[in-house]
């Protein structure tokens, strides 16, 4: 490393830099530190400012009895709708009892039933019950909560540090791949010199208007890797949770209603009483969340409705086994336990993401990523329930231990200035996702959007919600572009004007940055055959 880089405040090095704070980055911090590397982690809120702690039906993870990591496995593929990387699913889902268990030795607390064993529930999809959760429905918080104790306990063992209120504006690289990352921070402009990175980000929810994410779920990581030369993939396949609180003009971060309320008895129902999934599926309410959701849109279209209902009055014990769903209710001025909640479908997860493998590792040396930013294969064109922090969990483990294998590795000094980039104002652009790029899609609107992005005009970010708005931007682009040459209808992907499956599109969309320029790969064959 050569001398002072010019036009910055401040620099630091690390053995390691993880972007985000929730499951999977901290789960990497806390790896990589027992291994002895320096870490700094950067976080653009403050503590537990991340998707992990709003997660609320649990963790999926084959009981020691009555299941199978076989059964698992094709549960996640058949939610996946053919593509799933099987050997990804089967890898990632035979960690997850490791996973688990070295999380409870950490310290974190899942229910237990009278007979002293953890609790289990089934959520849409899943054959049988595997879900273990926590708080009722808390279990994101608790997971969150045993981490953030053991993971500032490790960090402070090799001096590794935290950067809250700070942002990641461009990852730096050479041929040999990683050497740095370019940060806003309190303290000004700031370069940290890393053999190795991770994005743990997040996922793209405040893509839309209403979305179960927090605030700052803006696709950063997504843009990153971008413009670090990784390829990003299936993009076009965003979950909508379909039991989310509706409240008249709600925009931004809503409650959602967890899955584990269907799972317990509870029943859709539209604004005459009606089942909404009879005959849609054999797993009726429990069927697959792209399949739930779907379902739900054609039901208002046919009514002319905005949300339907769900019926948890025949629950008992409601409160206590919800206390976080019963409390976003009762804010509303809904009590679940007499009156019906109203639903409707809002932004929950993207399904895609950054290329990685089972390890995190991308195809840029030292580039990692992990959780909901990353495309490891396990979710294909549909998330399974409750998968999402089992991959964090896994992922973030083995991505952490992967920054070992270029530990030490002398890094150069990049130009680190700040580029332009295409940005729209986030209103605008939410709305014409939402209007457009929602639930279910068709050519028409797909192109209307995709003209309205090339507007974009291009300039530097001087804020941190500058960088936010021009990550949407980019990743708007890029999940248009997929979604619009995906001409069939497939997981939580749905096009009105190729409402069935094509064989043809047994595959995945893969999109990169060439010249500044988006540009969509020779799709490449995938899914269990």
């Amino acid at each position: 490393m050569t001398g002072p880089v010019r036009g910055i405040s401040w620099e630091e090095y690390a053995d390691f830099v993880v972007v985000g704070g929730g499951v999977a980055g901290l789960t990497a911090a806390r790896t990589a530190a027992l291994r002895g590397l320096t870490v700094l982690t950067i976080s653009k809120g403050g503590p537990a400012d991340t998707a992990t702690q709003y997660a609320q039906g649990g963790i999926a993870v084959v009981a020691e009895s009555g299941d199978s990591v076989d059964s698992h496995v094709a549960d996640t593929c058949e939610a996946g709708a053919g593509l799933c990387d099987a050997a990804a699913v089967r890898s990632i889902v035979a960690g997850g009892q490791s996973a688990v268990a070295e999380l409870a030795g950490l310290g974190a607390m899942f229910d237990r039933g009278r007979d002293g064993d953890v609790s289990r529930t089934r959520e849409g999809g899943h054959s049988t019950h595997r879900i273990i959760h926590a708080g009722g429905d808390a279990t994101g918080a608790e997971v969150q909560r045993a981490l953030d104790t053991e993971v500032q306990r490790a960090l402070g063992a090799t001096g590794s540090s935290v950067l809250f209120g700070a942002a990641a504006l461009r990852v730096l690289t050479d041929s040999h791949g990683v050497t740095g990352v370019l940060v806003n921070s309190p303290r000004g402009l700031g370069v940290v010199h890393c053999p190795s990175l991770l994005l743990a980000t997040g996922g793209l929810g405040q893509l839309y208007a209403c979305s179960t994410n927090p605030a700052g779920s803006t696709a950063d990581g997504l843009a990153l890797a971008l413009d670090a030369g990784a390829a990003v993939a299936d993009l076009e396949f965003v979950q909508f949770h379909p039991t989310v609180l509706f409240t008249p003009g709600g925009r931004g971060r809503r409650p959602l209603i967890s899955e584990a309320v269907r799972g317990e008895g509870a029943v859709l129902v539209d604004a005459n009483g009606d089942s909404v999934t009879a005959g849609v599926h054999p797993l009726g309410d429990l069927a697959p969340r792209d399949v739930v959701s779907r379902a739900i849109a054609a039901r208002l279209r046919a009514l002319g409705h905005d949300h339907v209902y769900l019926d948890a009055r025949a629950l008992q014990g409601f409160a206590q086994r919800f206390p976080t769903v019963t409390a976003s209710c009762l804010a509303s001025g809904i009590d679940p336990r007499e009156q019906l909640i109203p639903v409707a479908p809002a932004a929950h997860y993207s399904c895609g993401g950054i290329v990685t493998d089972v390890s995190g590792r991308t195809a840029v040396p030292g580039l990692l990523a992990a959780g909901e930013v990353a495309r490891t294969g396990l979710h294909g064109a549909n998330r399974l329930a409750s998968n999402s922090l089992l991959e964090g969990l896994v992922v973030g483990e083995r991505a952490g231990a992967a920054a070992v294998e270029r530990s030490g590795l002398p890094v150069e000094v990049i130009d680190p200035a700040p580029q332009a980039l295409p940005r729209i104002p986030r209103d605008g652009l939410q709305q014409w996702m939402t209007d457009n790029v929602s639930v279910v899609r068709d050519g028409a609107g797909l192109a209307a959007v995709a003209a309205e992005l090339s507007t974009a005009r291009r300039a530097v970010p001087t804020t941190i919600t500058d960088l936010e708005d021009a990550a949407l931007t980019i990743t708007a682009s890029a999940l248009v572009l997929a979604a619009a040459a995906r001409t069939e209808s497939r997981g939580c992907h749905t096009r009105l004007d190729y409402p069935q499956p094509s064989s043809d599109w047994r595959r995945s969309t893969h999109i990169r940055l060439r010249d500044g320029e988006l540009e969509l790969l020779e799709p490449q064959l995938t899914g269990v055959r």
